[in-house]
């Protein structure tokens, strides 16, 4: 009788697990502004233009894609933890807006968004 080949644990190596993930959520910090609110997203190699913001009621939700941009000819990947692919992160405020104004800008890897009241 023949052993089956011992799987090793999926954890060793993230980057050969077999199920797909969708969506991979950046880390955000909120504070709480006296006018509104600041959001500060980590998106090292996204683009701005390839960043949606949505604010419905107290809910504010940054989605997009990391795209891979140093392609270069490779024999075999040895690790890969970095996250080329669609986000999603919904952050809900404790607050509801009637008129949010939103501002968006982007620098050195990091998202800002203010929201505040028109």
């Amino acid at each position: 009788m023949r052993n089956k080949p011992r799987q090793l644990p999926s954890f060793l190596f993230p980057a050969c697990q077999t199920q797909a993930r969708t969506y991979w959520r950046p880390s955000v910090d909120v504070y709480r502004l006296r006018n509104g609110w600041l959001l500060k997203y980590d998106l090292a190699g996204v683009l701005l233009e390839d960043v949606s913001v949505e604010v419905e009621g107290c809910r504010i939700t940054v989605s997009g894609v990391r795209r891979d941009y140093l392609v270069e000819s490779v024999e075999a990947c040895f690790s890969m933890e970095i996250a080329y692919n669609r986000f999603e992160r919904t952050v809900q405020l404790p607050c509801e807006f009637a008129d949010p104004q939103v501002a968006v800008s982007a620098s050195n890897g990091i998202l800002v968004i203010r929201v505040t009241e028109g």
